[in-house]
């Protein structure tokens, strides 16, 4: 959902609806009504009553949003204002164009307040009447899941089902009209098969070899460690006879 703000601004709501994949945008003329969202936090959740009769019973969770001037609000900046902050990688509202660069950027504090020209809400919970184009109607997925276990979550799958049946396609309509549509799908990841088993027990095979390997060369070095001990032993009760010996004669 976003929200318009401001004196001489039209108030408009883009409602966006996760459960269904609906998104639409409703225009409000009087501004008291979205005052409700004023001192609020991003996260925060706000029943939606005030909004109107049609909105009775809805829950929304601000998200984020912008300002007139069209900064972004950040998540964990108390303030009610605009603020400048050194940012790197890893930090929203910043998408640093080379290794290791800083920058110090204008972003928005995550209290709402009159200043704002956006305010982005989803729906938590369903009112008791269905908004037009919003809640009756569901838009699918372009996109299926990718990875084995998430495809066995999303169809309730066990262990002994095959993953590999319920690969969501996707109809690819050419570009040259002659040429008939394709399908396409996504490489499942983290798919366990034969193959993979093969290579497993291949790679503990290796390591096992290996650690054989330097177990005998830990041995054999012993071994020549405590002969070349003895040895140099030997010589050194050698050296002491031959001393006392010539000792002696003189």
């Amino acid at each position: 959902m976003t929200i318009f703000m401001g004196g001489s601004m039209c108030e408009e709501l883009n409602i966006a609806n996760p459960a269904t994949g609906c998104q639409k945008t409703i225009d409000f003329d009087d501004e008291r009504k979205t005052r409700i969202f004023y001192d609020k936090r991003v996260s925060a959740e706000v029943p939606g009553d005030s909004l109107g009769d049609e909105f009775k019973g809805y829950v929304f969770r601000i998200t984020g949003g912008n300002d007139k001037q069209g900064f972004p609000m950040k998540q964990g900046v108390l303030l009610p204002n605009r603020v400048r902050l050194l940012l790197s990688k890893g930090h929203s509202c910043y998408r640093p164009r080379r290794t290791g660069e800083r920058k110090r950027k204008s972003v928005r504090g995550c209290i709402v307040g009159s200043d704002m020209s956006v305010l982005s809400v989803t729906i938590v919970k369903q009112g008791e009447q269905d908004i037009p184009g919003l809640t009756d109607t569901t838009v699918p997925k372009r996109l299926g899941p990718k990875r084995a276990s998430n495809i066995r979550k999303f169809f309730n799958l066990t262990k002994d089902d095959d993953v590999r049946k319920y690969v969501i396609r996707r109809e690819v309509q050419p570009k040259n009209a002659e040429k008939k549509p394709y399908t396409k799908a996504p490489k499942i990841q983290r798919l366990v098969t034969p193959v993979v088993l093969q290579r497993k027990r291949h790679r503990l095979a290796l390591k096992k070899r290996r650690a054989e390997n330097a177990k005998e060369a830990e041995t054999e070095y012993k071994a020549i460690l405590a002969k070349r001990v003895k040895e140099a032993a030997e010589k050194r009760q050698e050296i002491k006879k031959r001393r006392a010996s010539s000792l002696h004669k003189a």
